[in-house]
């Protein structure tokens, strides 16, 4: 029996959709708050336990692989469960497991910080999935395009966090107080947030059960493996500049240390400004014209930090920034155009797109150490053009064919 739509929009749990839309905001930016926290001092990480470049590496290996486990299994629970239901049991596992890896830093245990970051990873990956699932049904509900604010939320979550791992360790807090006073807000916040959250917000016959057979299936249907690479070419382009970008410009560039963190700032605040007006550049251009300009504004914008002089670098960062803003979250909102196979696509989708965060890093790493960091970049070019190519997998269901 179908369920009234509209009566649902007042009486989702928390009284109205606008109430649901700021939750779900809420969501996203704790998740980038706690990431970015722990991120922040893995130098402390790497001093308490006295660890080598490689067994730190290790470590955030171990996150990305709890990630990558956490995508492919989240779907599977999300289309069981719902994703509001998920949610309540990873975000406050997400906040534990991560005091635990704090815990088990601090006490200069290398296997007890390991072991809970490979679960900060698979609580992480759930949550990531089951989040963007609730802001798609969201801006179902809504019948406007909100996605790219919330990733805009845990952009500013992301730049909180880090803010605040920097003030920890000029303080010389100890690693543990500062991420249980973190992953406290987390939990406190997290449960608020979750009372706005309905369990299902749409026509009850948008939960149809997905069967095994269907689920998997998911992985061999072109529109949602075209999405996926575009998402990945899209995140590669968003990953390269946290990873490598500070680095390139001192390293290729001959900035002092501090110009090139503040070069990394820049790309962040435009990123976040390109996700805040992306709203309303979706709903007037669509996705496919929106996809194409974000991918020319990072071809160009890449283009000068590789090939241009310092000061035109400056401008290329702020365009490479805007355009790197919009590819994830629009390849969301496209993965879960259909609400009854959503769960299975958004999981394949996250899946394939992360895949760049989990390869990128080592193998532009690797390039830069033959042909300069800058110039491997150009990796990065070659992805941001095959992301505009398959950019019209991401059109939605009514829109018509453009050339």
């Amino acid at each position: 029996m179908s369920v009234d739509f509209q009566q649902q929009k007042t009486d989702a749990v928390g009284g109205s959709v606008l109430a649901w839309r700021n939750a779900v905001a809420v969501i996203f930016a704790l998740s980038g708050l706690t990431f970015a926290s722990y991120l922040g001092r893995l130098p402390q990480v790497r001093d308490d336990l006295g660890a080598t470049t490689l067994q730190v590496s290790l470590l955030t290996f171990g996150l990305a692989v709890g990630s990558v486990v956490g995508l492919v299994g989240s779907g599977a629970l999300a289309a069981r469960y719902g994703a509001r239901r998920v949610i309540a049991v990873t975000l406050p596992a997400l906040g534990v497991t991560m005091i635990a890896a704090a815990a088990g830093a601090q006490s200069g245990n290398y296997a007890l910080t390991l072991l809970p970051l490979v679960l900060v990873g698979l609580s992480h990956g759930i949550t990531d999935v089951c989040m963007n699932l609730s802001g798609a049904e969201n801006e179902r509900a809504l019948g406007r395009t909100v996605m790219p604010a919330f990733h805009a939320a845990f952009s500013m979550g992301t730049v909180a966090g880090a803010l605040t791992a920097a003030a920890a360790q000029a303080a010389h807090m100890p690693l543990l107080p500062h991420l249980i006073a973190v992953n406290g807000v987390l939990l406190v916040a997290g449960w608020f947030a979750l009372r706005h959250v309905p369990f299902q917000a749409h026509d009850a016959d948008d939960h149809a059960p997905v069967s095994r057979r269907e689920r998997l299936a998911v992985w061999r249907e072109p529109r949602t493996l075209l999405i996926g690479l575009m998402v990945l070419g899209m995140a590669l382009t968003e990953g390269s500049a946290n990873d490598w970008l500070a680095l390139a410009m001192v390293d290729d560039h001959g900035t002092s240390k501090t110009v090139g963190t503040l070069t990394f700032a820049v790309f962040v605040t435009f990123m976040t400004i390109g996700r805040l007006a992306g709203t309303g550049v979706l709903d007037r251009f669509g996705r496919v014209r929106t996809l194409r300009a974000c991918g020319a504004l990072a071809f160009v914008g890449l283009s000068l930090v590789i090939f241009g002089p310092t000061w035109a670098a400056y401008a290329g960062v702020a365009l490479w920034g805007l355009g790197a803003s919009l590819g994830f979250p629009v390849g969301m909102s496209a993965a879960a155009d259909e609400p009854r196979m959503a769960a299975a696509r958004v999981s394949v989708v996250s899946t394939v797109g992360y895949l760049s965060f989990l390869a990128g890093p080592p193998i532009i790493g690797a390039l830069g150490q033959y042909v300069t960091l800058l110039y491997a970049l150009i990796l990065v070019l070659v992805a941001v053009a095959v992301a505009v190519f398959v950019a019209p997998a991401a059109r939605e269901p009514s829109a018509p064919s453009t050339s």
